[in-house]
């Protein structure tokens, strides 16, 4: 049985090699990209056992997806190949240190995704689940089973990570706030940046939204708030702790949140104290900093 248990929609990745934009990039790579398969192909690569769940379409984008990720060590076996759907695509366009996501996925086989969705997961098996509030945006669907995974996950002692990953893309401030907000207060571990809470939530830094996560009406779980270049900081019962982030030359920044996720959750994972756990988030988000790629594998630098 995996340690970690990753449900989210992964799509193909179109970006170019290089960090210019898409109107006048010449050469371009085809990955895969998906927060929670980002997260789970780190995870595994930090030498844990993990399983990614989601649906892709029954088409050569989808079987490549399964079959690249498969093919780092994660479990891909509670993955479903629909008929009736396509996988989607998306494409990063990086444009003077600013990425722009362009999304082909309205009515893709991951937004297929219902509360039925996990009757076949191990949900009671896992050590954690970890999700992110993209799930919630891509459907009615999808948003019925984020709110059954927490109401099953609450009756278990399966803790659960989720990252609040808002993207516009997706949805509308006025439907996502109030959902990704109920969510994080009912999440064991709860990641966010510090711009998104204050386009979400306007407020205003570390301490604000800790204010309106972890109110003791709601949650008494661990909030970590990332601020970019500047750092993280850790809210929780044992108290708060900053850790700066690394220098690093940007080369493109989607992507580096997730990799942070899973550097986190292995330090945890491994025992490590607040210091120990914000310094290993820091340094797989500066590996992913490095590329347009979501996934940089070590060896690809290597280490």
């Amino acid at each position: 049985m995996p340690e970690f248990l990753c449900i989210g929609e992964t799509m193909t990745l179109v970006a170019p090699v290089q960090a210019v934009p898409l109107s006048c990039a010449e050469l371009f790579t085809l990955h895969m990209g998906g927060a929670e398969s980002t997260v789970a192909l780190y995870l595994v690569e930090q030498g844990h056992s993990v399983a990614w769940a989601s649906y892709v379409g029954n088409d050569p984008l989808g079987r490549r997806i399964v079959d690249e990720i498969a093919s780092h060590g994660v479990d891909t076996s509670f993955v479903t190949m629909r008929e009736d759907a396509a996988t989607g695509v998306y494409f990063k366009d990086p444009d003077d240190g600013v990425t722009t996501v362009h999304y082909y996925r309205r009515g893709s086989a991951a937004s297929k995704m219902s509360p039925s969705t996990l009757d076949e997961l191990p949900l009671h098996e896992v050590s954690l689940v970890h999700v992110s509030g993209i799930n919630a945006g891509l459907s009615d669907t999808c948003a019925e089973m984020m709110r059954a995974l927490f109401d099953r996950c609450a009756a278990s002692s399966t803790p659960i990570s989720f990252d609040v990953n808002y993207r516009p893309g997706v949805w509308e401030i006025e439907q996502a706030a109030p959902a990704l907000l109920d969510l994080a207060r009912r999440a064991d571990i709860v990641f966010v940046g510090r711009d998104e809470a204050a386009t979400l939530w306007s407020t205003t830094d570390a301490a604000s939204i800790a204010a309106l996560i972890l109110d003791e009406e709601y949650s008494t779980g661990t909030l970590v708030v990332k601020d970019g270049g500047i750092g993280a900081t850790e809210f929780s019962a044992s108290g708060t702790r900053f850790v700066a982030a690394r220098s690093v030359d940007v080369v493109e920044v989607v992507g580096a949140g997730d990799a942070f996720a899973a550097g986190y959750l292995s330090g945890m994972a491994n025992g490590k104290d607040a210091h120990g756990r914000l310094s290993m988030g820091h340094d797989l988000a500066a590996r992913a900093l490095s590329s347009t790629s979501d996934f940089v594998p070590a060896v690809e630098l290597g280490a």
